[in-house]
């Protein structure tokens, strides 16, 4: 048996035993997390803490909260941002050929989802603004509309950002990608059908990828902290 496939049954017989049902596990959510963080200079953007949890684990955490099925990108399974995820309900996928950019990822989270699947939501995980709440209203948007259309998340504003939520019928064009521009070109092929999901302030296009992009967000997050 190969062993990604073995690894995906252990995966779920450990969802089954801590309580998970499948109906809770008809929408997944992809985390791509095997990138090498370049812009930091040497630091892991993902492993930075917020409040003394790594941004990945957090992120990881508000997914699971909105009872999807969870996987996460990652270099290697003895990768230090697996350590950070022991102990939660999500499933790990090594992306050796990280190298080739984002659709790396997509390509091989997308080939590991379980059987049934009816989407898939590319939620970045440097992107630390984002709540569980957000990723259920695409989920609820989605259901809304009989399952058949993409949704990407909008600033207050209107400016589209991320997350985006992708039907089944995408599943093939995801595992085609190449290049590092993620999942753009499919939702360019999908605009017809592409609906647009308003999320408060600029929570949708918030991400942390440079020592300066972090030194600004938690400056703001100490102004806005109660006295």
């Amino acid at each position: 048996m190969p062993f990604g496939v073995r690894m995906l049954q252990n995966f779920l017989h450990d969802l089954r035993r801590l309580g998970y049902t499948d109906a809770m596990q008809d929408i997944a959510i992809l985390i791509p997390a095997a990138g090498a963080s370049r812009r930091m200079r040497g630091k892991d953007k993902l492993l930075q803490e917020i409040d003394g949890v790594p941004l990945l684990r957090r992120q990881v955490e508000r997914a699971l909260a909105s009872h999807a099925h969870v996987l996460v990108t990652l270099p290697d399974y003895d990768h230090p941002r697996a350590e950070i995820l022991a102990g939660l309900p999500v499933q790990l996928v090594a992306v050796p050929d990280a190298d080739q950019g984002m659709s790396a990822s997509l390509r091989r989270g997308i080939a590991l989802l379980p059987p049934g699947m009816l989407a898939v939501i590319v939620l970045p995980g440097d992107m630390p603004d984002l709540e569980t709440e957000d990723i259920q209203h695409l989920i609820k948007a989605f259901r809304d509309n009989f399952c058949r259309t993409l949704h990407r998340a909008t600033t207050e504003d209107g400016v589209p950002g991320h997350p985006v939520l992708f039907p089944a019928d995408c599943f093939p064009a995801l595992q085609q990608l190449t290049g590092d521009e993620g999942a753009r070109q499919v939702v360019q092929a999908n605009k017809n059908r592409l609906r647009l999901v308003k999320l408060p302030g600029d929570r949708a296009l918030i991400d942390l990828d440079t020592p300066e992009a972090w030194d600004a967000w938690r400056a703001r997050q100490s102004t806005q902290e109660p006295a």
